[in-house]
């Protein structure tokens, strides 16, 4: 089977707007790319890195290919599935879970040669989510949420978002603790209380940590009293760059809430957000309540994610104005510089 490890970037993006040196460090990483409930009975068009990509469901798993017809280059994704095959639209021919074409109808006693082969990448679960990565190299590493796998946890995956704005946009808004009063204020801040108390942060092993506490609450509007009076929330961030971040909430009476905003970066300036949730309180409850409630706090981030310019996340340290509160995404910048990446 043909894969793409050492495919140029050329042959795999059909218009690239990321610059070829970030797309190179970029392809390294390991990305979310669909809800495993949302590949169904057909095959499912996705984009990671300006690349276009096919997934389906293939017997045993999943696959993960270049969404084009090695024959004459016809999105895959318009074909079917039979006996867990995919079957391009165009002529027909037939193609096995690992990329090998075993089938070409209109000469049904060939034996397809390597070159009808799928363009294939690897295909991961983890968290309800499928991951790939472009440039695989090694052991899998994707970004660790240690509690859905623990007893008590329930484990809570809804509906991506699409953003159009940068995923390093969109993570360094997930990580900040400045904008609660003034974009949350509806859901669960306070506007009256703007005030960001001292945190640190430090890197260990490239993950960038921070542990923030406030009186800001984490219920939303309308349940504030379940707080004892006077309880400090307690809020760790633990960013795994590029795109990756978790944030542990502290809830009264020992709850916690685990959150990994995985960012897929469709494009250098659109991006799918997937939010894998975990929490070890209202286990049996329904999810329509969670649902809304992340959809709501994700939209008001997106309105600010979409509004700022340039789209593509500033890492020249004197490009954007810096005051304390920003000390994490500050860190984050700079192990993104120290990666090699420039945004530009």
């Amino acid at each position: 089977m043909s894969t793409t490890s050492t495919m140029p970037a050329e042959q795999l993006c059909e218009q690239r707007t990321f610059s070829s040196d970030d797309w190179e460090i970029l392809a390294q990483y390991w990305y979310p790319i669909a809800r495993l409930v949302d590949i169904g009975e057909q095959p499912l068009a996705t984009r990671l890195l300006d690349v276009r990509l096919v997934l389906w469901r293939n017997g045993t798993g999943f696959s993960v290919a270049l969404d084009r017809c090695p024959h004459r280059g016809v999105p895959l994704s318009r074909g079917s599935l039979r006996e867990n095959e995919l079957v391009c639209a165009y002529h027909g021919l037939h193609f096995a879970g690992n990329g090998t074409c075993t089938q070409i109808p209109a000469q049904p006693g060939l034996v397809p040669s390597a070159r009808f082969c799928l363009q294939s990448f690897p295909a991961v679960e983890r968290y309800g989510l499928l991951w790939t990565c472009l440039r695989p190299a090694g052991e899998v590493k994707i970004p660790p949420l240690p509690s859905w796998e623990e007893d008590g946890h329930q484990q809570i995956v809804p509906p991506p978002v699409d953003i159009q704005g940068s995923a390093g946009r969109q993570v360094e808004g997930f990580i900040d603790v400045a904008h609660f009063a003034f974009i949350h204020h509806n859901a669960f801040a306070d506007p009256d209380n703007p005030a960001v108390p001292n945190y640190e942060v430090r890197v260990e092993n490239d993950i960038i940590h921070s542990d923030y506490v406030s009186n800001v609450s984490n219920f939303p509007k309308g349940l504030q009293h379940l707080a004892p009076e006077g309880f400090l929330w307690r809020r760790v961030f633990a960013v795994s760059p590029p795109f990756t971040a978790r944030l542990t909430v502290h809830f009264p009476n020992d709850g916690l809430l685990n959150i990994l905003n995985a960012a897929c970066p469709m494009t250098a300036t659109s991006t799918r957000l997937f939010v894998p949730i975990t929490r070890n309180f209202d286990t049996t409850g329904p999810l329509d309540d969670v649902y809304a409630f992340n959809a709501q706090i994700f939209a008001e981030d997106q309105e600010m994610v979409e509004s700022q310019w340039p789209l593509s996340l500033p890492l020249d340290p004197t490009a954007e104005a810096h005051f304390a509160a920003d000390r994490a995404s500050v860190a984050y910048r700079r192990r993104l510089r120290e990666m090699g990446l420039q945004f530009q």
